[in-house]
């Protein structure tokens, strides 16, 4: 009997409303070839995302002599380098997942005296740590906050880098959010993801949107009766496929329908909760909302549809009120105001939120008794060191996953004023992508933050 062969990006097809509807498919076994690679040449290259925060860490010593003076304690950075660290206090909720953690980086991009005010850490810390370039000074205005990037960020830099996709996917990239607040509702405030000079890539605020987008629901916000039809569309396809797979690929088509099917009976329940207003209520739960995008976005890059998203818990400057966490007024005023333990309350939650998206991809199985989480490269970081004086120093930076084993995991590596670009140079190699120096205007560097890539990867 001639052994079935399907393509990495097959896909079940079916209608709704006379409309198209497909579904990508998790990896089978029926794709890969007799070497058990993907016959396509598609599958198991690592995957990159983009994990972003607001507004920094609790502030101490470490951040300044001002800082300083509050007399708080550092409880980001571990105690101990190298590999097997003890986790900081608030790195415990994602010591489950084994995350390298390099403390002591900085911006090293040269800051023009004009326009004034391109030094506020708000902006310049942001934007090296996701272009490895200062802001543009043509533009800016620090009174008004108006700024954008020289150049991608480092997302849509790898998305659109010529080595990385060997045939582009149904989707280059994703962008993602969960808070809806925004310091300013223009520009840089409402983005973390950038093409260039003055183009942003909105991201998608909702996980109803997101299942429509990835699975093809027609429309931009889809009915509910319409999102719970898509599952029913492609049965007949499915059932198709079903009956010519071998045992085992189908338990796994079966396993990934009734995924599916969860997660569309969750998003039917809350069809009333998803359709939030402009300016939502305090207490909007990001926890949950992480979740649902999480599971969406395992599953986009499980099928195959693309091998790189960014997600942006908070947006810069973030005006988020957590009510949930006891804190009155919103983050930015908090941190403003110098409410220290309000900034560590806030900051641990978004750190729990951070494990949630590990947590999904985690949970999805891969040859070899991996996961998910082995194939990818997460970059997680924020827009500065802390909030309260805009500091610089101790710019924050996890490197969660395995990269297809490019990458080492469980490891601390501080470097006490080191360049943040050191960062971004690790991550595009571990990629695979060639690299051999990062960073602009001042912060150039050929060198990669140590002990984070395996051995042999240059």
């Amino acid at each position: 009997m001639k052994r079935l062969q399907l393509s990495r990006r097959s896909f079940l097809r079916g209608t709704v409303g006379g409309l198209a509807i497909s579904l990508a498919l998790p990896p089978l076994e029926a794709m890969l070839d007799v070497n058990g690679a993907y016959a396509d040449g598609g599958g198991e290259e690592p995957f990159f995302g983009l994990f972003f925060w607001a507004n920094g860490l609790p502030w101490s010593a470490k951040h300044g002599a001002m800082q300083g003076s509050a007399g708080k304690s550092d409880l980001w950075t571990p105690a101990t380098e190298g590999v097997g660290f003890a986790p900081s206090p608030l790195l415990v909720p994602l010591s489950r997942h084994k995350v390298s953690v390099v403390t002591g980086l900085e911006p090293k991009t040269e800051v023009p005296p004009l326009p004034p005010g391109q030094s506020d850490g708000h902006m310049r810390g942001f934007m090296v740590a996701m272009t490895g370039d200062r802001i543009r000074p043509m533009g800016f205005d620090h009174p008004s906050h108006t700024l954008t990037a020289l150049r991608p960020t480092l997302d849509q830099l790898v998305a659109k880098h010529p080595k990385f996709y060997k045939s582009p996917p149904r989707f280059r990239s994703l962008e993602v959010g969960v808070s809806r607040s925004r310091f300013h509702e223009y520009g840089h405030w409402n983005a973390i993801s950038y093409n260039g000079p003055d183009s942003t890539n909105p991201p998608i605020l909702s996980a109803p949107a997101l299942f429509d987008k990835l699975f093809a629901v027609p429309g931009e916000s889809a009915e509910q009766g319409r999102r719970a039809k898509v599952l029913d569309a492609v049965l007949a396809d499915a059932r198709q496929l079903r009956g010519r797979l071998g045992s085992r690929d189908a338990a796994r088509l079966d396993s990934h329908l009734e995924q599916l099917s969860e997660i569309q009976r969750r998003l039917s329940m809350s069809s009333v909760a998803c359709k939030t207003p402009a300016r939502p209520s305090d207490d909007i739960d990001l926890h949950k909302k992480t979740t649902a995008m999480a599971e969406l976005l395992a599953i986009a890059v499980n099928c195959g549809l693309t091998r790189v998203f960014s997600f942006m818990l908070t947006s810069p400057a973030t005006t988020h009120v957590f009510t949930n966490l006891g804190v009155g007024d919103d983050m930015h005023k908090a941190c403003h105001d110098g409410r220290w333990e309000d900034i560590r309350k806030v900051t641990l939650y978004q750190m729990e939120a951070f494990a949630l998206l590990l947590d999904a991809l985690a949970k999805v199985p891969q040859p070899a008794g991996k996961t998910l989480l082995d194939r990818a490269c997460i970059y997680g970081t924020s827009e500065y060191g802390e909030g309260w004086q805009h500091g610089e120093k101790e710019h924050p930076v996890v490197l969660a996953g395995g990269a297809g084993g490019r990458m080492l995991q469980g490891v601390h590596t501080r470097e006490p004023g080191g360049n943040l670009c050191k960062a971004q140079l690790t991550v595009l190699k571990a990629l695979g992508l060639p690299f051999d120096s990062f960073g602009f205007n001042g912060a150039e560097t050929s060198k990669t933050v140590a002990g984070m890539l395996a051995q042999g990867i240059t």
